[in-house]
């Protein structure tokens, strides 16, 4: 098969969708690999090592997109890159569709094949392609609320550990999967009070016996979100529906009730954000302030760190990426059913559910078409 890879044009996105590793390791398997020059730099992978490892460097990204059968990206397409599409195209990166109807609607009219990483579910009801991103989102989703709790940054002035003879910043935390585990984590860690917040009862008993009396557990109701928050100097969003819309659980109501200067993260902004307040910000200009309250809203947080971050998915969507190109993706998805949970538009038609109904359009089940 023939594969590529082109820079990310999003703002500020340096991750790379596929190493100079992953090109040896489709080299070697009898695929062609075409890179767009520079394609790494951001990650710090020079176009050598590329090269060295087997892939075709191409001037422009157009030349690579024409070329292809199969597109392996970081990000969403962006309308300067809709004109690429092409029918029977395999696009493999994540697409956030829900939130993103004109993306979903090109796709459709080139028929492309969209195998998107967030909605990749196996049996075990994992979602191995988007957990990399998420414990990286989750992790700095403490690390920049606590820089914009800053003065300078806007922030209430409030040290997350704080110190003897003051009181520790509490932190809230808004759902309770890789991204609200991995938040835990560093802001228990950091020495700040936390809370956080789940539907799961057995997710909760789970953070229970991980963290014990370093957290509050509470079960996630609207009533106990909007007094969590109310006390909060930090509240880090990272509610998931797979391929939906996140539900807006932070109400704008809420931000009335908390103290001038505290921060939001919605790490669900990719879906839609679960705030009302929540709209899509870039690293450039990451931040901006509804009724006294700093949003942290930008769509790709682990950009910020993208050396980390290529590495990570890209160990996660190598073989899934090998077993594609190895025998089509049709082939792919008899031999490893999970892979049909990925497929999000095929052949012109809607086959993942959750993107279907966030649109209101008809679902075709992808097994009925392969």
């Amino acid at each position: 098969m023939k594969i590529g890879c082109v820079r990310e044009i999003k703002n500020n996105e340096f991750r790379v969708g596929m190493t100079p590793d992953n090109v040896k390791s489709y080299v070697q398997a009898g695929h062609e690999v075409y890179i767009e020059k520079g394609a790494g730099l951001g990650s710090g992978f020079p176009d050598a090592e590329y090269a060295q490892n087997g892939a075709v460097l191409l001037d422009r990204a157009g030349d690579v997109w024409d070329r292809v059968e199969m597109m392996i990206k970081v990000k969403e397409p962006l309308k300067e890159e809709y004109p690429c599409f092409h029918q029977d195209l395999i696009l493999f990166t994540y697409l956030h569709l829900a939130a993103d109807r004109p993306l979903t609607d090109a796709m459709l009219a080139a028929q492309v094949k969209g195998v998107a990483y967030e909605t990749l579910q196996e049996k075990n009801h994992t979602l191995p392609l988007l957990a990399p991103m998420s414990q990286i989102a989750g992790r700095l989703s403490i690390q920049e609320g606590a820089k914009y709790l800053e003065k300078p940054f806007g922030g209430s002035g409030v040290l997350l550990s704080g110190v003897p003879g003051t009181p520790k910043a509490r932190v809230v935390i808004l759902g309770g999967g890789t991204v609200g585990t991995n938040a835990c984590k560093i802001a228990v860690g950091m020495g700040a009070d936390v809370t956080i917040l789940d539907i799961s009862m057995e997710r909760l008993a789970y953070l229970d016996d991980l963290f014990g009396a370093r957290v509050q557990t509470l079960y996630s109701t609207d009533a106990a979100i909007e007094k969590a928050v109310a006390q909060a100097d930090l509240v880090v969003g990272c509610v998931l529906i797979p391929g939906k819309v996140a539900p807006k659980i932070m109400k704008r109501a809420y931000l009335k009730s908390m103290r001038p200067g505290s921060v939001i993260v919605d790490v669900a902004v990719d879906q839609g954000g679960c705030c009302e307040s929540t709209h899509v910000t870039y690293h450039d200009d990451p931040v901006y302030t509804v009724d006294g309250i700093v949003h942290y809203c930008v769509g790709n947080m682990p950009g910020a760190v993208p050396r980390t971050s290529t590495i990570a998915l890209t160990n996660a969507t190598l073989g899934y990426g090998l077993q594609i190109a190895g025998k089509g993706l049709e082939g792919a998805c008899r031999d490893h059913p999970a892979l049909c949970s990925a497929i999000n538009t095929y052949g012109g038609k809607l086959t993942c559910k959750n993107v279907a109904d966030s649109f209101g359009l008809a679902h075709t089940p992808i097994e009925s078409l392969i």
